[in-house]
């Protein structure tokens, strides 16, 4: 039998029935060597008797046999069970008693609880506050020792005289006991989360009183994931504490793990790990970094795809190409400040909304909601500035020799946004944020230490807001309804609008014209001259009407939709045909079989279609 003194897990002695647990001191450093029957080599010692020498396999298959000889061996039955390995070399990893080095934990733990539970220390989210206190509040003494050949070695010293040892920063200069100079320190190494958790305070000078020990210390928010809670988190606030008197961090913010495309963690032995180097040559590292960040919410695990990444690189191009065509039309102007009486309501939303946006995105930030904050840095960008403003202020960009103070507006306009929406965007794309603004007229070194953007009243037009979203949602309508009729935006048409707002509605006839394919954008209060075969579009506070001879060729609209309708009944005779062969559907695999039937209702469902738009074209 073997007794093992697990209060301090000192290690384990040999007793017999003659001797009680109880009589062994506690603490004491028994003798490990009389538990062992294996060697570090994986041979049986002489502890093993006739099986003394032998490799460990070797020794079990000789040990099976003798049981089998002397007739002790019942039966053999497979068992399931988990058998630890080496990750490169798949060796079966043989569990060994040795001594080992311990923390006590109790009073290290209770000002690492206190800190959370007095709100010196917060989780974000919260959730994760009940595995940080589980941990804490359940601590076991702490193994700080490993048998391996990489790390700090542990800081104890034997003597080769006495064999006593001491502890210490430096190696004693003789033995406190004995006197002997001459020591062999401890072959054992620390934990890697022991170093880790020195890591705060350890980098800054520590145990030396430095200026950026002082200056530093405490840091400000920790950014990990949830698995390393307790490796990592638990032990830099304990030693912080016990080391400091202060917690390392104020907040801890978690993120969840990158797993596969099929929602599997990352791992070698299943060979599904993504070199980032190799996405990053590919996509590039502001596309990596956005992707990672963009919809995902603080704790929570995402799954990664090639695609999400190709469209985060997709909308770097975006930004890189609106910034290419500002700058080459500003030329070697410096573009200076117009006069806000200048200003369309254009101008005016598009600052109101790069203003609001600042608010927001600051916001979200403080609150750690880094997904949403540039998810709306993404919208701004891609829609409002760069498919909309954009698209506004060409028509006075293009014309900035009959009237260049209106050229100089747009262009001011779209600098200042872009510049402010770089700012906003660099946490999550720097490099692109950088390179960018180091081309447009700007103040300091670098984007990174630029005046952050802050709200200003002064910027707030929320009427000019309003008459833009109206102005804009009627654009997407008549767009909508034209891909709806198959219209080519080369194709020109009347817009009548009908609305009680007429003066928000001019100020954007130009518009009209330019982004909704106008051929005039007429503004009136009731229906008269509209004939009774336009096409109608209900947009808030108005009623857009398109002459709908203006929009299709009846007689080539009829053509084109009855060839449609002649495909659509052949591929549908097909399909049937197929289906209703015996042979097809006995020997052909389910899953093509059932492809063949969503194929045949959707041809149905596209056929309906195509008839109810020549019903309606035959009528016109």
């Amino acid at each position: 039998d073997y007794y093992v003194d697990k209060e301090f897990g000192t290690g384990a002695v040999k007793i017999t029935p003659a001797h009680d647990p109880n009589d062994f001191e506690v603490g004491k450093r028994h003798d490990l060597e009389e538990i062992n029957v294996m060697n570090d080599d994986a041979t049986i010692n002489e502890k093993g008797g006739k099986y003394a020498g032998m490799e460990r396999y070797e020794a079990r298959k000789a040990i099976v046999k003798d049981l089998e000889e002397q007739g002790y061996l019942v039966k053999v039955v497979p068992h399931t069970h988990a058998v630890g390995t080496h990750d490169r070399c798949g060796t079966t990893v043989e569990p060994l008693i040795k001594q080992q080095w311990f923390v006590k934990m109790e009073e290290l733990a209770k000002p690492a609880i206190e800190a959370l539970k007095s709100g010196e220390l917060k989780f974000v989210p919260e959730r994760f506050d009940k595995i940080y206190l589980h941990w804490l509040e359940n601590i076991k003494d702490w193994c700080i020792s490993r048998q391996i050949w990489w790390g700090h070695r542990i800081p104890a010293y034997y003597c080769d005289e006495c064999g006593e040892f001491v502890v210490d920063r430096h190696a004693p200069e003789k033995c406190p006991h004995c006197g002997c100079t001459h020591f062999t320190q401890d072959e054992d190494t620390l934990d890697t989360w022991f170093s880790s958790a020195l890591w705060p305070f350890s980098t800054l000078g520590w145990p030396d009183k430095t200026e950026d020990l002082d200056y530093f210390y405490p840091t400000d928010v920790l950014v990990t994931g949830y698995d390393i809670i307790f490796f990592w988190v638990i032990r830099m606030v304990f030693s912080g504490y016990e080391h400091t008197g202060k917690s390392p961090f104020h907040t801890v913010l978690i993120h969840g793990l990158v797993r596969d495309s099929q929602g599997r963690k990352m791992s070698k032995s299943l060979g599904n790990g993504i070199d980032p180097l190799e996405i990053i040559d590919k996509y590039g590292a502001d596309a990596l970094r956005l992707t990672l960040v963009t919809g995902n919410a603080p704790g929570n695990d995402m799954r990664f795809y090639n695609e999400r990444v190709e469209a985060s690189r997709n909308f770097a191009n975006k930004v890189w190409n609106a910034s290419r065509f500002i700058m080459m039309n500003m030329d070697e102007n410096i573009i200076d400040e117009p006069s806000h009486d200048l200003f369309t309501p254009a101008d005016r939303w598009i600052l109101s909304a790069a203003n609001t946006l600042a608010k927001d995105v600051t916001d979200n930030m403080d609150k750690f909601e880094l997904g949403i904050a540039v998810q709306k840095v993404y919208d701004f960008i891609w829609d409002e500035f760069c498919d909309w403003y954009v698209e506004m202020a060409k028509f006075r960009i293009y014309h900035k020799e009959e009237a260049p103070e209106a050229a100089n507006c747009a262009l001011w306009v779209l600098k200042t946004v872009l510049a402010q929406g770089l700012k906003l965007l660099h946490p999550f794309m720097p490099f692109i944020t950088e390179e960018i603004w180091q081309h447009l007229p700007h103040e300091g070194e670098s984007i990174m230490i630029s005046e952050w953007p802050e709200y200003d009243e002064k910027l707030n037009f929320p009427k000019d807001v309003e008459s833009m979203e109206l102005i804009m949602q009627s654009i997407s309508a008549i767009r909508n309804r034209r891909a709806e009729m198959n219209v080519p935006p080369s194709k020109k048409a009347k817009v009548i609008i009908v609305t009680d707002k007429t003066d928000v509605f001019k100020q954007g006839t130009a518009f009209f014209e330019k982004l909704a394919s106008a051929s005039e954008a007429v503004v009136q209060t009731d229906k008269s001259g509209i004939s009774d075969n336009a096409v109608n579009v209900v947009v808030p506070s108005a009623e857009v009407f398109l002459p709908l001879d203006e929009l299709v060729d009846k007689t080539k609209e009829l053509e084109r939709l009855n060839a449609e309708k002649k495909k659509l009944e052949g591929e549908i005779k097909r399909v049937e045909g197929k289906l209703n062969n015996a042979g097809f559907v006995s020997k052909a695999p389910q899953k093509v079989v059932d492809e063949e039937k969503a194929k045949g209702e959707k041809y149905k469902e596209m056929l309906e279609k195509v008839l109810e738009n020549i019903k309606s074209m035959e009528n016109m």
